[in-house]
């Protein structure tokens, strides 16, 4: 059945990042009417380079970024618009998107807009995030090979991940820290009882949330981690919804899989699924 007229796109894919341009770039590909809106922020965003990536292993992230936008731009049917989605909802059988003081219309959306990284409250943390602090072993370990690496609370899974990279791996309390300090090598910690240790890096666990509101204003089934719930084809409780990327994960997994190649893989499966939705 041909989209009605009525719609001004196939699909608006909200989201900028490694997930939403693979999906524009997927729906580009079988000549979908597609609206990207990117926000221009980015989970990743304190990461000066992203790894575990196969071929792009130690490419910062805008570099991928604005070769994806290359590779989008040579689609006519893609348009892009840096710009951030203020609402979305429904629009008799397909959706209303505002965008400043406009309004898109779809017949489906694939929603991509990442999660947000809540850190513990410890001082000196913030500013050290996304270097010498990190919360992947997989996306920043081996960086650390050799040293002495600390991690905030109960070493746990990223203890045993780290034990054949890391000279060391010891258990911070929390409790215990005053402050965090950048250190020639790495970082500082300054305990409450006066003392000083320097490691080569530091892990932390953050609290995630949704980066933006749309799933809570469509109503989407959640999961425990605070996330989108989908299935194997990225598919949401709502039909005509997709999500991709680190804002949405399977009800299998415990938590999704962070990492910029499987936000990239899971945005291709959500584009693909969205023109089979189309027909």
């Amino acid at each position: 059945m041909a989209i009605p007229d009525s719609f001004q796109y196939d699909a608006v894919v909200i989201g900028g990042g490694p997930a939403g341009l693979q999906a524009a770039l997927t729906l580009g590909r079988v000549h979908r009417r597609t609206l990207l809106l990117d926000a221009g922020s980015y989970r990743n965003d304190p990461a000066h380079h992203m790894h575990n990536f196969l071929a792009h292993d130690g490419t910062p992230p805008a570099e991928l970024r604005a070769a994806a936008r290359t590779d989008l731009a040579r689609y006519d049917t893609v348009t892009v618009r840096d710009t951030a989605a203020a609402s979305v909802g429904r629009d008799g059988d397909g959706f209303r998107v505002v965008v400043g003081d406009q309004e898109v219309t779809s017949r489906g959306l694939v929603l991509a807009t990442g999660l947000r990284d809540t850190l513990p409250a410890v001082p000196g943390l913030g500013g050290l995030f996304g270097d010498v602090v990190a919360h992947c072993p997989f996306c920043h370990g081996h960086e650390l090979a050799g040293t002495r690496v600390a991690v905030l609370g109960d070493p746990g899974h990223v203890g045993g991940l780290m034990g054949p990279v890391a000279a060391s791996v010891e258990g911070v309390d929390p409790e215990r820290v005053v402050r965090l300090e950048r250190a020639a090598d790495g970082l500082r910690v300054l305990f409450d009882d006066g003392t000083v240790e320097e490691y080569g890096g530091m892990f932390v666990a953050t609290a995630l949330s949704q980066a933006a509101p749309f799933a809570e204003q469509l109503g989407l089934a959640m999961l425990p981690s605070g996330c989108v719930s989908v299935d194997a084809m990225g598919r949401t409780s709502v039909a005509g919804v997709h999500a991709a990327g680190d804002m949405a994960h399977v009800p299998e997994l415990p938590m999704p899989m962070a990492s910029v190649l499987t936000a990239a893989a899971s945005g291709l499966v959500a584009g693909a699924a969205m023109a089979a939705y189309l027909l």
